[in-house]
């Protein structure tokens, strides 16, 4: 991967151009405007999107959501987190905060926008994290007019404290520099933080409307870490599908019809 990198630099490789920076350097992103919209005239609504662990925003369900909610007029941001896909840093200093200050630089980005009328969070797995956390630390005037949440990972603090990742164990008490994960070095302070993330705490803190998505037969997050949120918020609403798994590949449009019929169905802020 880093002869490639050396490679793709010497012979004039694409170069990413930055527009939202966080603590690691450039966020990549992408917007997905409605077809026929026109930035200069019209207005819409936008929803942040927020991929998973090891994942990034070309990965499903990441662009099939940018697409659905298109469809039915609403503009999207997708973006890769700090050390994923096309954004810069390292991943062994990939940590839940700093995932959310990426999150807090996009919002700030969206916000500057002026055809974008209110925004919304919606998100995957650790994504999911991400956006429940960051939604409860808002101040009211700031926060999203709506969350949609699918198979969002709270089971990585208790991972952490049992000191295993996607099947990679280690001593959770000595905690070494960083972690084999899947070709990815998970480092100390990603342990170190997610063992303490005050996850619900936070995240109860954000009173507007929550639509929850997990698979029932989800191996990697139980869907009891959704009925937990679904017990912690003021307005939310839960969907346990029978026959998803983590990553809700079984009917696709299903699923895009539960994300994009509750945004719509949810009034602006």
């Amino acid at each position: 991967m880093a002869l490639f990198s050396k490679l793709k630099a010497l012979f004039g490789g694409k170069k990413e151009k930055y527009i939202i920076f966080g603590e690691q350097g450039g966020i990549s992103s992408c917007i997905t405007l409605p077809k026929g919209f026109n930035p200069s005239t019209d207005k819409c609504r936008m929803a942040i999107l927020m991929h998973g662990f090891m994942a990034s925003k070309r990965f499903y369900p990441i662009p099939n959501l940018a697409q659905a909610l298109a469809d039915v007029g609403i503009a999207s941001i997708s973006f890769d987190f700090n050390a994923h896909g096309k954004s810069q840093g390292e991943f062994i200093n990939m940590t839940i905060e700093n995932e959310i200050s990426d999150a807090k630089a996009v919002l700030d980005y969206v916000r500057t926008l002026p055809y974008v009328t209110d925004v919304v969070f919606v998100a995957h797995s650790q994504g999911g994290v991400v956006a429940s956390m960051l939604a409860g630390r808002l101040l009211k005037g700031e926060q999203p007019s709506c969350m949609v949440l699918l198979a969002p990972a709270a089971v990585l603090k208790d991972d952490a404290l049992a000191g295993t990742c996607m099947g990679k164990k280690y001593d959770p008490v000595n905690i070494p520099e960083y972690v084999n994960v899947m070709f990815h070095k998970l480092g100390r302070e990603f342990i170190q933080i997610a063992q303490k993330l005050p996850i619900y705490e936070t995240a109860c803190a954000y009173q507007g409307p929550v639509c929850l998505i997990h698979g029932k037969k989800d191996t990697i997050v139980p869907f009891s870490y959704s009925e937990k949120f679904h017990q912690q918020y003021a307005h939310s609403e839960l969907h346990l599908l029978e026959e998803e798994g983590h990553f809700l590949r079984s009917n696709k449009p299903a699923v895009m019809q539960l994300v994009t019929q509750f945004i719509t169905a949810t009034p602006n802020s």
